[in-house]
């Protein structure tokens, strides 16, 4: 059974937290919506897509796309949500 290249990623990344520096140069990148989502999870994590929408004042829609863009670069994991087990969580990677 083989893994892709993401998969060794996501697991890289969980077993080693991103350096400071490392976060910020990946972050400084993204569009201004992925900066703005990184932000409120920086303060309040772990949150759901809803709750960012929410606290970040952003469409659903454009929470999903900054919430793609943050794992495509490793910098947000997510896990599923203790309180509702079908809804997933999201937190930083640092």
């Amino acid at each position: 059974m083989s893994t892709s290249a993401t998969d060794d990623r996501s697991r890289d990344a969980e077993e080693t937290p991103l350096s400071d520096t490392e976060f910020r140069d990946r972050l400084r990148e993204l569009p201004p919506s992925a900066k703005l989502v990184a932000k409120v999870l920086e303060s309040d994590a772990p949150l759901s897509q809803g709750q960012l929408a929410d606290e970040s004042l952003l469409p659903d829609r454009t929470v999903r796309y900054a919430l793609n863009r943050l794992e495509e670069d490793e910098l947000v994991n997510s896990r599923y949500s203790f309180q509702d087990a079908r809804k997933q969580v999201y937190f930083l990677n640092n």
